[in-house]
Protein backbone atom coordinates (compact mmCIF):
# COMPACT_ATOMS: atom_id res chain seq x y z
CA UNK A 1 0.00 0.00 0.00
CA UNK A 2 2.40 2.23 1.01
CA UNK A 3 4.58 1.63 -2.74
CA UNK A 4 1.25 2.22 -4.02
CA UNK A 5 0.74 5.90 -2.66
CA UNK A 6 4.38 6.74 -2.81
CA UNK A 7 4.57 5.75 -6.79
CA UNK A 8 1.24 7.94 -6.97
CA UNK A 9 3.05 10.83 -4.93
CA UNK A 10 5.53 10.63 -7.96
CA UNK A 11 3.39 10.17 -10.89
CA UNK A 12 0.71 12.85 -9.94
CA UNK A 13 3.28 15.90 -9.01
CA UNK A 14 0.22 18.15 -9.58
CA UNK A 15 -1.25 16.90 -6.13
CA UNK A 16 1.58 16.07 -4.04
CA UNK A 17 3.98 19.36 -5.47
CA UNK A 18 2.56 22.57 -3.40
CA UNK A 19 2.11 20.44 -0.27
CA UNK A 20 5.48 19.34 -0.77
CA UNK A 21 6.76 23.26 -1.15
CA UNK A 22 4.83 24.54 1.58
CA UNK A 23 6.42 21.96 4.02
CA UNK A 24 9.84 22.23 3.23
CA UNK A 25 9.52 26.25 3.54
CA UNK A 26 8.17 25.77 6.98
CA UNK A 27 10.20 23.12 8.49
CA UNK A 28 13.61 25.24 6.48
CA UNK A 29 12.22 28.76 8.71
CA UNK A 30 11.49 26.50 11.92
CA UNK A 31 14.86 25.16 11.67
CA UNK A 32 16.71 27.77 10.43
CA UNK A 33 15.52 30.24 13.02
CA UNK A 34 15.55 27.88 16.16
CA UNK A 35 18.89 27.35 15.10
CA UNK A 36 19.73 30.79 14.64
CA UNK A 37 18.13 32.15 18.10
CA UNK A 38 19.32 29.60 20.36
CA UNK A 39 23.05 29.84 18.78
CA UNK A 40 22.28 34.01 19.33
CA UNK A 41 20.92 32.96 23.21
CA UNK A 42 23.87 30.76 23.85
CA UNK A 43 26.56 33.17 22.95
CA UNK A 44 24.99 36.00 25.00
CA UNK A 45 24.36 33.44 28.31
CA UNK A 46 28.13 32.41 27.23
CA UNK A 47 29.68 35.90 26.82
CA UNK A 48 28.18 36.97 29.89
CA UNK A 49 29.52 33.50 31.99
CA UNK A 50 33.30 34.54 30.78
CA UNK A 51 33.16 38.37 31.17
CA UNK A 52 31.13 38.42 34.41
CA UNK A 53 28.84 35.74 35.91
CA UNK A 54 31.00 32.82 35.49
CA UNK A 55 28.72 29.56 35.71
CA UNK A 56 28.72 30.19 39.68
CA UNK A 57 30.14 33.67 41.24
CA UNK A 58 31.51 34.19 44.66
CA UNK A 59 30.86 37.56 46.22
CA UNK A 60 30.76 38.83 50.18
CA UNK A 61 27.08 39.77 51.23
CA UNK A 62 27.79 43.29 51.54
CA UNK A 63 28.91 43.14 48.15
CA UNK A 64 26.77 41.39 46.32
CA UNK A 65 23.65 43.90 47.85
CA UNK A 66 25.65 46.72 45.97
CA UNK A 67 27.69 44.78 43.10
CA UNK A 68 26.55 47.27 40.36
CA UNK A 69 28.67 50.29 42.12
CA UNK A 70 31.83 48.09 41.90
CA UNK A 71 32.56 48.41 46.51
CA UNK A 72 35.71 46.86 46.30
CA UNK A 73 35.50 48.31 50.52
CA UNK A 74 32.90 45.43 50.63
CA UNK A 75 35.48 42.46 49.19
CA UNK A 76 36.07 38.91 50.42
CA UNK A 77 39.46 39.37 52.55
CA UNK A 78 41.24 35.62 53.22
CA UNK A 79 41.21 34.51 49.77
CA UNK A 80 43.82 32.46 49.67
CA UNK A 81 42.49 30.24 52.23
CA UNK A 82 38.82 30.93 50.67
CA UNK A 83 40.60 29.53 46.93
CA UNK A 84 41.75 26.66 48.27
CA UNK A 85 39.16 25.28 49.78
CA UNK A 86 36.75 25.95 46.67
CA UNK A 87 39.62 23.67 44.46
CA UNK A 88 39.45 20.80 47.34
CA UNK A 89 35.91 21.03 47.69
CA UNK A 90 34.44 21.42 44.23
CA UNK A 91 37.53 19.75 41.99
CA UNK A 92 34.80 19.58 38.82
CA UNK A 93 34.87 23.21 38.42
CA UNK A 94 37.93 25.95 37.95
CA UNK A 95 37.97 28.72 40.43
CA UNK A 96 39.28 32.11 39.57
CA UNK A 97 40.12 35.82 41.29
CA UNK A 98 38.74 38.61 39.48
CA UNK A 99 38.25 42.62 40.65
CA UNK A 100 36.43 44.77 38.59
CA UNK A 101 37.23 48.61 39.17
CA UNK A 102 36.86 52.20 37.75
CA UNK A 103 38.89 55.37 37.47
CA UNK A 104 40.40 57.66 35.70
CA UNK A 105 42.99 57.26 32.87
CA UNK A 106 44.93 60.12 32.16
CA UNK A 107 47.58 60.15 28.88
CA UNK A 108 50.16 62.35 29.67
CA UNK A 109 52.22 64.07 26.30
CA UNK A 110 56.00 64.44 25.98
CA UNK A 111 56.30 67.44 28.63
CA UNK A 112 54.36 65.56 31.06
CA UNK A 113 51.33 67.00 30.62
CA UNK A 114 47.97 65.26 30.26
CA UNK A 115 46.80 64.91 26.30
CA UNK A 116 44.00 63.37 27.22
CA UNK A 117 41.59 61.66 30.13
CA UNK A 118 38.70 59.20 30.08
CA UNK A 119 37.08 57.35 32.82
CA UNK A 120 38.29 53.35 32.81
CA UNK A 121 36.52 50.55 33.04
CA UNK A 122 39.29 47.66 34.77
CA UNK A 123 39.03 44.50 34.89
CA UNK A 124 41.82 42.77 37.06
CA UNK A 125 42.40 39.10 36.32
CA UNK A 126 45.41 36.26 36.28
CA UNK A 127 46.98 37.84 32.99
CA UNK A 128 50.53 36.33 33.80
CA UNK A 129 49.24 32.80 35.18
CA UNK A 130 48.39 30.79 32.27
CA UNK A 131 47.33 27.82 34.35
CA UNK A 132 44.04 29.96 35.46
CA UNK A 133 42.95 29.71 32.08
CA UNK A 134 41.75 32.97 32.02
CA UNK A 135 43.52 34.36 28.75
CA UNK A 136 41.84 31.49 26.66
CA UNK A 137 38.42 31.69 28.39
CA UNK A 138 38.10 35.63 27.36
CA UNK A 139 39.79 34.79 23.91
CA UNK A 140 42.46 37.66 24.90
CA UNK A 141 44.89 36.38 22.35
CA UNK A 142 42.92 36.43 19.33
CA UNK A 143 41.17 40.15 20.97
CA UNK A 144 44.21 41.66 20.92
CA UNK A 145 44.60 44.66 17.84
CA UNK A 146 48.55 45.61 18.56
CA UNK A 147 50.81 45.05 20.47
CA UNK A 148 51.13 41.89 23.08
CA UNK A 149 50.16 40.47 26.23
CA UNK A 150 51.75 42.01 29.51
CA UNK A 151 54.74 40.32 30.63
CA UNK A 152 54.93 41.88 33.82
CA UNK A 153 52.79 43.27 36.36
CA UNK A 154 53.91 46.82 35.25
CA UNK A 155 51.98 46.19 31.83
CA UNK A 156 48.48 46.44 30.78
CA UNK A 157 45.85 46.04 28.14
CA UNK A 158 43.66 48.52 27.00
CA UNK A 159 40.50 48.59 24.45
CA UNK A 160 41.52 49.77 20.62
CA UNK A 161 38.37 52.11 21.17
CA UNK A 162 39.96 53.79 23.98
CA UNK A 163 43.47 54.02 22.81
CA UNK A 164 42.34 55.60 19.74
CA UNK A 165 40.48 58.00 21.81
CA UNK A 166 43.17 58.80 24.03
CA UNK A 167 45.65 59.08 21.15
CA UNK A 168 47.73 56.05 22.70
CA UNK A 169 50.84 53.88 20.83
CA UNK A 170 52.14 50.87 22.29
CA UNK A 171 54.81 51.86 25.11
CA UNK A 172 53.01 54.75 25.80
CA UNK A 173 52.95 55.34 30.16
CA UNK A 174 49.50 56.20 31.32
CA UNK A 175 48.34 57.01 34.67
CA UNK A 176 45.57 55.55 36.87
CA UNK A 177 43.86 57.47 39.62
CA UNK A 178 41.33 55.84 41.89
CA UNK A 179 40.80 54.88 45.49
CA UNK A 180 41.73 52.04 47.24
CA UNK A 181 39.59 49.16 49.17
CA UNK A 182 40.36 51.63 52.48
CA UNK A 183 39.00 54.74 50.41
CA UNK A 184 42.40 56.68 49.32
CA UNK A 185 43.31 58.06 46.53
CA UNK A 186 45.60 55.74 44.46
CA UNK A 187 47.89 56.77 41.58
CA UNK A 188 49.41 53.66 39.18
CA UNK A 189 51.52 53.89 36.54
CA UNK A 190 50.98 51.35 33.23
CA UNK A 191 52.78 50.78 30.32
CA UNK A 192 50.31 50.09 27.17
CA UNK A 193 51.05 46.75 26.04
CA UNK A 194 48.95 46.14 23.60
CA UNK A 195 45.44 47.54 22.74
CA UNK A 196 42.05 45.08 22.35
CA UNK A 197 39.08 44.68 20.75
CA UNK A 198 36.50 42.24 22.55
CA UNK A 199 33.68 42.92 20.70
CA UNK A 200 31.70 44.49 23.19
CA UNK A 201 30.47 47.70 22.53
CA UNK A 202 29.92 47.43 26.64
CA UNK A 203 33.73 46.88 27.20
CA UNK A 204 35.79 47.90 24.70
CA UNK A 205 34.80 51.78 25.12
CA UNK A 206 36.87 52.28 28.00
CA UNK A 207 38.45 49.05 29.13
CA UNK A 208 41.92 48.20 31.00
CA UNK A 209 43.16 44.73 31.98
CA UNK A 210 45.41 44.46 34.37
CA UNK A 211 46.93 41.37 36.17
CA UNK A 212 45.08 41.21 39.31
CA UNK A 213 49.10 41.05 41.52
CA UNK A 214 49.04 44.49 40.59
CA UNK A 215 45.66 45.25 40.67
CA UNK A 216 45.72 44.16 44.60
CA UNK A 217 48.63 46.03 45.04
CA UNK A 218 47.29 49.49 43.93
CA UNK A 219 43.87 48.82 45.33
CA UNK A 220 45.67 48.00 48.52
CA UNK A 221 43.42 44.60 48.51
CA UNK A 222 46.36 42.23 49.26
CA UNK A 223 45.11 38.61 49.40
CA UNK A 224 41.53 40.05 49.20
CA UNK A 225 38.82 40.42 46.04
CA UNK A 226 36.16 41.63 44.73
CA UNK A 227 34.62 38.13 42.81
CA UNK A 228 35.55 34.66 43.02
CA UNK A 229 34.33 32.64 39.39
CA UNK A 230 33.97 29.03 39.33
CA UNK A 231 33.59 27.16 35.52
CA UNK A 232 32.61 23.71 35.31
CA UNK A 233 36.04 22.01 33.38
CA UNK A 234 33.90 20.95 30.51
CA UNK A 235 33.18 24.51 29.90
CA UNK A 236 29.59 24.02 29.39
CA UNK A 237 27.28 25.62 31.98
CA UNK A 238 24.80 23.14 33.93
CA UNK A 239 21.96 25.06 35.44
CA UNK A 240 20.51 22.19 37.60
CA UNK A 241 24.30 21.19 39.01
CA UNK A 242 24.79 24.86 39.96
CA UNK A 243 21.43 25.56 41.45
CA UNK A 244 22.18 22.48 43.67
CA UNK A 245 25.40 23.67 44.36
CA UNK A 246 24.54 26.73 45.09
CA UNK A 247 22.12 25.65 47.99
CA UNK A 248 24.45 23.49 49.33
CA UNK A 249 27.04 25.78 49.66
CA UNK A 250 24.82 28.87 51.37
CA UNK A 251 22.89 26.25 53.12
CA UNK A 252 26.12 25.76 54.90
CA UNK A 253 27.19 29.62 55.36
CA UNK A 254 23.60 30.81 56.37
CA UNK A 255 24.10 30.34 60.22
CA UNK A 256 27.24 33.44 59.69
CA UNK A 257 26.30 36.17 60.64
CA UNK A 258 28.59 38.06 59.13
CA UNK A 259 27.90 40.35 56.08
CA UNK A 260 31.31 40.03 54.58
CA UNK A 261 30.96 35.83 54.99
CA UNK A 262 30.92 34.67 51.42
CA UNK A 263 27.70 33.99 49.07
CA UNK A 264 27.35 32.12 46.09
CA UNK A 265 25.20 32.73 43.29
CA UNK A 266 24.65 31.23 39.52
CA UNK A 267 24.57 32.14 36.28
CA UNK A 268 20.78 32.31 36.46
CA UNK A 269 20.64 34.52 39.65
CA UNK A 270 22.50 37.33 37.67
CA UNK A 271 21.95 40.19 35.02
CA UNK A 272 18.41 38.47 34.58
CA UNK A 273 19.55 35.41 32.45
CA UNK A 274 17.25 33.33 34.19
CA UNK A 275 14.53 34.27 32.02
CA UNK A 276 17.22 34.45 29.13
CA UNK A 277 17.91 30.86 29.82
CA UNK A 278 13.98 29.83 30.03
CA UNK A 279 13.57 31.76 26.58
CA UNK A 280 16.14 29.82 25.08
CA UNK A 281 15.13 26.21 26.27
CA UNK A 282 11.30 26.92 25.28
CA UNK A 283 12.45 28.61 22.35
CA UNK A 284 12.25 25.47 19.82
CA UNK A 285 8.71 24.41 21.40
CA UNK A 286 7.57 28.12 20.61
CA UNK A 287 8.63 27.71 16.95
CA UNK A 288 7.10 24.54 16.45
CA UNK A 289 3.78 25.45 17.82
CA UNK A 290 3.55 28.86 15.66
CA UNK A 291 4.35 26.77 12.19
CA UNK A 292 2.47 23.72 13.16
CA UNK A 293 -0.45 26.53 13.64
CA UNK A 294 0.06 28.21 10.61
CA UNK A 295 1.09 25.52 7.99
CA UNK A 296 -2.13 23.68 9.21
CA UNK A 297 -4.20 26.20 7.78
CA UNK A 298 -2.36 26.61 4.87
CA UNK A 299 -2.09 22.97 4.21
CA UNK A 300 -6.01 22.21 5.18
CA UNK A 301 -6.90 24.90 2.24
CA UNK A 302 -4.53 23.23 -0.05
CA UNK A 303 -6.43 19.99 1.02
CA UNK A 304 -9.47 21.47 0.27
CA UNK A 305 -8.27 22.29 -2.68
CA UNK A 306 -6.88 18.65 -3.86
CA UNK A 307 -10.05 16.65 -2.56
CA UNK A 308 -12.62 18.96 -4.84
CA UNK A 309 -10.28 18.06 -7.55
CA UNK A 310 -10.34 14.42 -6.64
CA UNK A 311 -13.68 14.83 -5.19
CA UNK A 312 -14.92 12.65 -8.75
CA UNK A 313 -12.04 9.95 -8.47
CA UNK A 314 -13.35 9.15 -4.22
CA UNK A 315 -16.63 9.19 -5.85
CA UNK A 316 -15.56 6.27 -8.32
CA UNK A 317 -13.79 4.35 -5.36
CA UNK A 318 -17.07 4.52 -3.56
CA UNK A 319 -18.75 3.13 -6.22
CA UNK A 320 -16.45 0.22 -6.42
CA UNK A 321 -16.93 -1.21 -3.58
CA UNK A 322 -14.67 0.90 -1.32
CA UNK A 323 -15.21 1.99 1.94
CA UNK A 324 -14.86 5.71 2.89
CA UNK A 325 -13.01 4.47 6.00
CA UNK A 326 -10.53 2.89 3.91
CA UNK A 327 -10.48 6.34 1.27
CA UNK A 328 -9.85 8.46 4.40
CA UNK A 329 -7.34 5.85 5.99
CA UNK A 330 -5.29 5.85 2.59
CA UNK A 331 -5.48 10.00 2.37
CA UNK A 332 -4.26 9.95 5.67
CA UNK A 333 -1.13 7.78 4.89
CA UNK A 334 -0.30 9.96 1.90
CA UNK A 335 -0.25 13.01 3.63
CA UNK A 336 2.02 11.02 6.06
CA UNK A 337 4.51 10.10 3.00
CA UNK A 338 3.71 13.71 1.68
CA UNK A 339 5.17 15.42 5.06
CA UNK A 340 8.26 12.85 5.49
CA UNK A 341 9.28 13.95 2.04
CA UNK A 342 8.97 17.64 2.74
CA UNK A 343 10.74 17.38 6.33
CA UNK A 344 13.27 15.66 4.73
CA UNK A 345 14.08 18.50 1.94
CA UNK A 346 13.17 21.23 4.63
CA UNK A 347 15.58 19.84 6.98
CA UNK A 348 18.55 20.16 4.30
CA UNK A 349 17.76 23.04 3.61
CA UNK A 350 17.70 24.24 7.02
CA UNK A 351 20.19 22.76 8.38
CA UNK A 352 22.46 24.55 5.40
CA UNK A 353 21.42 27.43 6.51
CA UNK A 354 21.88 26.99 9.94
CA UNK A 355 25.50 25.94 9.22
CA UNK A 356 25.96 29.11 6.86
CA UNK A 357 24.94 31.46 9.90
CA UNK A 358 27.70 29.47 12.76
CA UNK A 359 30.15 30.00 10.17
CA UNK A 360 29.64 33.28 9.49
CA UNK A 361 26.80 34.87 11.61
CA UNK A 362 25.54 38.29 10.97
CA UNK A 363 27.56 41.24 12.04
CA UNK A 364 25.17 43.51 14.33
CA UNK A 365 28.02 45.69 15.70
CA UNK A 366 26.06 48.90 14.32
CA UNK A 367 22.97 47.58 16.00
CA UNK A 368 24.95 47.77 19.51
CA UNK A 369 27.58 50.55 19.76
CA UNK A 370 25.45 52.41 21.79
CA UNK A 371 24.19 49.42 23.59
CA UNK A 372 25.61 48.76 27.50
CA UNK A 373 24.56 45.10 27.24
CA UNK A 374 27.09 42.44 27.11
CA UNK A 375 26.33 40.83 23.57
CA UNK A 376 28.21 39.70 21.07
CA UNK A 377 28.61 41.73 17.77
CA UNK A 378 28.56 38.69 15.62
CA UNK A 379 25.24 36.22 15.90
CA UNK A 380 25.60 33.17 15.32
CA UNK A 381 23.41 30.53 14.98
CA UNK A 382 24.26 26.73 16.68
CA UNK A 383 23.43 23.52 15.33
CA UNK A 384 22.28 20.97 17.98
CA UNK A 385 20.89 17.78 17.53
CA UNK A 386 17.32 18.62 18.03
CA UNK A 387 17.61 20.53 14.65
CA UNK A 388 17.62 17.29 12.91
CA UNK A 389 14.27 16.05 14.33
CA UNK A 390 12.50 18.89 14.85
CA UNK A 391 11.33 20.04 11.52
CA UNK A 392 9.44 16.74 11.06
CA UNK A 393 6.92 17.65 13.97
CA UNK A 394 5.28 20.52 12.02
CA UNK A 395 6.07 18.99 8.83
CA UNK A 396 4.22 15.78 9.43
CA UNK A 397 1.98 16.82 11.97
CA UNK A 398 0.53 19.93 10.26
CA UNK A 399 0.44 17.75 6.58
CA UNK A 400 -1.81 15.33 8.43
CA UNK A 401 -3.59 17.37 10.45
CA UNK A 402 -4.71 19.55 7.27
CA UNK A 403 -5.34 16.55 5.58
CA UNK A 404 -7.80 15.05 8.07
CA UNK A 405 -9.54 18.38 8.13
CA UNK A 406 -10.07 18.61 4.28
CA UNK A 407 -11.16 14.40 4.48
CA UNK A 408 -14.20 15.12 6.29
CA UNK A 409 -15.77 15.60 3.12
CA UNK A 410 -14.98 12.11 1.89
CA UNK A 411 -17.90 10.89 4.61
CA UNK A 412 -20.60 13.56 3.22
CA UNK A 413 -20.65 11.42 -0.01
CA UNK A 414 -24.19 10.35 -0.45
CA UNK A 415 -23.75 6.78 -2.63
CA UNK A 416 -27.02 7.29 -4.22
CA UNK A 417 -25.92 10.41 -5.83
CA UNK A 418 -22.38 8.93 -7.49
CA UNK A 419 -24.24 7.11 -10.32
CA UNK A 420 -25.88 10.33 -11.44
CA UNK A 421 -22.43 12.34 -11.29
CA UNK A 422 -20.71 9.16 -13.24
CA UNK A 423 -23.50 9.42 -15.76
CA UNK A 424 -22.94 12.85 -17.04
Amino acid sequence: MIKFLFKGIIRDKSRSMLPIIVISLGVSLTIVLSGFLSGAMTDMVDQNAKFDTGHVKIMSRAYAENKDQLPNDLALLGVDSLMTALQVNYPDLQWVKRIRFGGLLDAPDGSGESKGQGPAAGIAINLLDASSGEVERMNITNSIVSGNLPKNAKEALIGDEFASKLNLKIGDEVTYFGTTMNGSMTFQNFIISGTIRFGLAAMDRGAILLDITAAQEMLDMEDGTGEILGFYNNGVYDDKAAIALETAYNEKMKDNPDEYAPEMFTLRAQNNLGDLLDYANNMSAIFVIIFVGAMSVVLWNTGLIGGLRRYQEFGIRLALGESKGKIYRSLVLEATLIGIIGSLVGTSLGLLGVFYLQNYGINIEGMVDNSSMMMPTVMRAKVTPDLYYIGFIPGVFAMVFGNMLSGIGIYKRETATLFKELEV
